[in-house]
C-alpha cells in the first residue's frame, strides 16, 4: 500500500456520505412502486456499500429492502464459483439491485450478474460508487457515485469505516 504523501483523496467522508444518499434517492425514483427491493453487496467493500444503501433507503422509504451478499474470487471467479446468502425464492419476480464499491474492467458484475439470472429476476440494476470506465465486459452502472478516468495503473481504494474515504493510488 502507498504511503499517506502517494495517495490522493478523490472522495471525503462527506462526499462518500452525499454519493450514497444520492444513489439511494435514485434507486427509489426508479423502483417507487415495488413492494420489496433486493440488494446483493459483492463481498467486503460492496456488501458494506450495500449495508449504507440499506440503512439510507430505510430511512427514506417503506419499501422493504433485503440485504444479501454473494462471494466470488475477484481475480479468477471461474476458480471456486460463486456463494451466496440467497435462495431462488428471495428473488423470483423482485428487483435486484447488486451493489459493488468500484466498477473497472466489469468482469466481477458481470460473473455475479450472471448468477443472479439463473434466477427468474423481475429486473436487475447495478451500483457502484466508483466507475473507473476500464471495460473489457458489457455491462455498465445503472447508479454510480463518481466516473473517474485514470491511468491502467492507478489504483482506487475505498476504506469504510468510521471515517470514509477513497482514494487514488
Amino acid at each position: 500500500m502507498p504511503n499517506q504523501e502517494e495517495r490522493t483523496i478523490i472522495l471525503t467522508h462527506k462526499q462518500v456520505g452525499q454519493k450514497i444518499t444520492r444513489i439511494a434517492h435514485e434507486i427509489l425514483e426508479n423502483n417507487f412502486q415495488e413492494k420489496t427491493i433486493v440488494i446483493i453487496g459483492i463481498q467486503s467493500q460492496g456488501y458494506i456499500l450495500a449495508e449504507r444503501l440499506v440503512k439510507e433507503l430505510n430511512q427514506i422509504t417503506e419499501i422493504k429492502v433485503a440485504i444479501h451478499e454473494v462471494r466470488l474470487d475477484k481475480k479468477n471467479p471461474l476458480a471456486s464459483g460463486l456463494e451466496s446468502s440467497v435462495n431462488d425464492k428471495e428473488l423470483k419476480n423482485k428487483v435486484v439491485i447488486l451493489v459493488d464499491d468500484v466498477l473497472n474492467s466489469g468482469k466481477t458484475l458481470v460473473y455475479a450478474t450472471k448468477f443472479l439470472l439463473d434466477h427468474q429476476v423481475k429486473s436487475l440494476q447495478t451500483v457502484c460508487l466508483v466507475d473507473r470506465k476500464h471495460r473489457k465486459f458489457p455491462i455498465r452502472a445503472d447508479y454510480c457515485g463518481l466516473t473517474l478516468s485514470t491511468t491502467l495503473q492507478e489504483h482506487i481504494t475505498v476504506e469504510f469505516g468510521k471515517t470514509d474515504i477513497v482514494y487514488l493510488d
